[in-house]
């Protein structure tokens, strides 16, 4: 395991957006876990690929080194995102989770989106500026 104070070889590991919708996917999955039996094939599956999707389309874009990719991938992010919110109404509805826990959750998507959006902004403005 490599020293978090090092730069990561890929780039994207240290982007603060990724940092943030990683921390945020850690605090999806220990939600799952608080999910009732009978949301083991729908609610959970759906949470858990859906906080994956939120990273990993945030790596993927990096990783085409083209901006119009890149833009392209942190918006699919951008819908996971969304996605999770649903969710997270869901749990809210059904009464899963403790209603403060859940309303907190939603504060750091909405933190979340502000930033993708904002490394969506600054990945148009690079184009505009090449």
């Amino acid at each position: 395991m490599g020293n978090s104070k090092t730069q990561s070889s890929f780039g994207f590991e240290d982007l603060k957006v990724y940092k943030a919708a990683r921390e945020f996917r850690k605090r999806i999955y220990k939600l799952v876990k608080l999910l009732p039996p009978e949301e083991k094939h729908h609610l959970r599956p759906q949470m858990m690929d859906a906080s994956v999707s939120l990273t990993n389309n945030i790596a993927e874009g990096h990783g085409r080194y083209n901006w119009q990719d890149n833009t392209r991938f942190c918006r699919i992010s951008r819908g996971s995102l969304c996605e999770l919110v649903d969710d997270v109404n869901v749990c809210i509805d059904e009464e899963y989770a403790r209603p403060e826990h859940l309303e907190d959750l939603k504060a750091d998507a909405a933190n979340l989106m502000r930033m993708l959006n904002g490394y969506i902004a600054y990945l148009q403005r690079q184009k505009n500026e090449a």
